[in-house]
């Protein structure tokens, strides 16, 4: 797999740099930058200090610039107590604006960390103190959310202690998924425009027997590709478990008859991670920092952002937790392990998956044995946008169509449906603590809409722009119900800012899940109930880095409804 040289992509990065006659980033000018350390440290405290810097990072054969903070990458663990106050304060030593969003964490709008929407940025050289309470426990994470950082390094863990004793576990470890590539990230979006398969290296072939010459016609003619699963793939990224490559050989020790809490946090900015451990059964306890009923699985998918707790009780011996990508190009890897310096061998990659009928939100005929019809009439369909509703923008951001999208909140993510153990569904999933039960105020549905080919994506047709958008606006302490439909080929984890919702998934009301981000299926719907009890502008959008900068985000608005409003 090629590698682009750290003195190449300076050249290059130098190169256009004077042909626009933008200024030169400092990390390319040449000069000597410190190495990141793989893995992270932990901060603890009420006053806790974070700077942001250029590094040099390596993993295996790879090696590039990175953004780390405190000089690792991931950035340091953040250890916190339920019921303290904390003053975060992070220091810009990079050339340009940066920021630190506190994913999933409750606090006052203007700490949210979103330039644009909540707080101007931090600018080069400047350093900024968020302030706030800590009003809940479990896993979370931190991340960048300005321009393309997070995916050079710029994210790291956090962790929230209960403010009681939690007697489930007798050890925790941090499971932080990324990826790491050397090529610069603004580079990787301008590739993604330029040809949207660009690095997509497992096409399908005439000689796998999978789909028959009828359905590869139709895909064919529909100019659709059954494997567009991931838009950056293993041909470029190197997988990581807190910060290490496969080839780092990553342990994590136990005692046998020990219970060992794995906080799983998807912390990729564009993977899809089907997480297990051959042979160990896991318990899921969390999602997304809330506690759920536990739930005894052998795999589960964890989109972009989203993050599981789980507990394993393995045996003695040495045990590989996988992570595998969706579109199965790579995994991250370590050894669970209770004899120090052995290494467990992982199960090798699976066969990619393909997509199907109902991941384009139709009914699967080729699987019913129908008779697949004229093809430019499915073309067509494909295409219709006469029953999309008014407020969808039927324009060039839109180039497919879901005829019949359907609640896909049973689906255990592309290439789990049928394998022969226990996968986590959304449906398995119910609060554990009991929810104040309210009726819906209104409902209300958001489309999600994209063009592969041109790289656009966005809600109802319309892409992101902050000075232009009309925000989405809730009253405050509304409960609406928010109807996801997806009308793309692509898996979309959705998050909200500053809130926790509750997903429709076939619980009773008082036990619905809560969660900040929901994976939405292709061709697919998902269904929550919002609380709007946060005051403020939020940011609300995909979670694939490059869909969001391409335009899939939004800006949430609650407010008090005016007296004339409110009914």
């Amino acid at each position: 797999m090629p590698d682009i040289s750290r003195r190449n992509l300076i050249t290059s990065t130098a190169a256009l740099a004077a042909a626009t006659g933008l200024p030169m980033p400092l990390w390319a000018k040449g000069g000597s930058m410190p190495h990141a350390a793989n893995g992270f440290g932990e901060v603890q405290g009420e006053d806790i200090e974070l700077a942001i810097g250029n590094h040099h990072f390596k993993t295996g054969q790879r090696a590039g610039h990175a953004f780390a903070v405190n000089g690792t990458v991931p950035g340091p663990l953040i250890r916190l107590r339920e019921g303290q106050d904390v003053r975060l304060h992070v220091t810009n030593n990079l050339d340009e604006d940066s920021s630190i969003h506190w994913h999933g964490l409750l606090l006052p709008f203007q700490f949210d960390g979103v330039p644009g929407v909540s707080f101007p940025g931090i600018k080069p050289g400047e350093r900024f103190t968020y302030e706030f309470p800590i009003r809940q426990n479990g896993t979370y994470w931190w991340h960048s959310h300005s321009g393309l950082q997070e995916q050079a390094g710029h994210y790291g863990p956090i962790i929230i202690e209960s403010a009681e004793p939690d007697p489930r576990y007798d050890r925790d470890y941090v499971v932080l998924l990324s990826e790491f590539t050397p090529i610069h990230p603004h580079e990787i979006m301008r590739k993604l425009k330029v040809g949207e398969h660009y690095f997509q290296r497992d096409m399908q072939t005439a000689s796998e027997g999978e789909m028959s010459g009828e359905m590869r016609r139709m895909w064919g003619q529909m100019r659709m590709n059954p494997r567009d699963i991931s838009d950056v793939t293993g041909s470029t990224y190197t997988y990581l478990v807190n910060g290490h490559g496969p080839s780092d050989d990553l342990q994590l020790e136990f005692e046998p008859g020990e219970r060992v809490r794995l906080r799983v946090i998807n912390g990729s900015a564009m993977t899809f991670f089907n997480v297990r451990i051959p042979g160990v059964p896991m318990k899921v306890i969390q999602a997304d920092g809330i506690d759920v009923d536990e739930v005894e699985i052998d795999e589960f998918q964890i989109g972009v952002a989203e993050t599981y707790d789980v507990i394993v009780a393995p045996p003695a011996g040495s045990h590989a937790l996988t992570a595998e990508a969706m579109d199965r190009s790579g995994m991250g890897v370590a050894s669970i392990t209770s004899h120090k310096g052995h290494i467990a061998t992982p199960p090798a990659l699976r066969k990619i998956p393909t997509l199907t009928m109902t991941d384009m939100g139709m009914m699967d005929h080729a699987a019913m044995g129908h008779d697949m019809g004229d093809m430019k009439g499915m073309d067509h369909t494909m295409r219709d946008t006469s029953k999309l509703p008014a407020d969808v923008k039927a324009g060039p951001g839109l180039d497919m169509v879901a005829p019949m999208p359907m609640d896909r909140m049973g689906f255990p993510g592309l290439g789990l449906d049928k394998v022969d153990h226990r996968v986590l569904r959304y449906t398995d999933l119910k609060a554990k603590h009991m929810n104040p039960h309210r009726e819906i105020d209104r409902e209300m549905e958001i489309h999600l809409t994209g063009n592969m080919e041109r790289y656009m994506w966005g809600f109802d047709g319309k892409k992101f722009t902050a000075v232009s958008d009309d925000p989405i606006r809730f009253g405050y302490d509304e409960r609406v119900r928010v109807k996801l439909v997806n009308q793309t080929m692509m898996a979309h984890p959705i998050h909200l800012h500053g809130h926790f919702f509750e997903l429709v998934n076939g619980a009773d009301h008082m036990h619905q899940p809560l969660k900040h981000t929901v994976i939405v299926q292709p061709g697919g719907t998902a269904t929550f109930d919002l609380t709007a009890n946060e005051p403020g502008d939020w940011a609300f959008h995909c979670h694939l880095l490059y869909h969001m900068h391409a335009g899939m985000m939004q800006v949430v608005t609650v407010r008090p409804f005016p007296e004339s409003d409110a009914s």
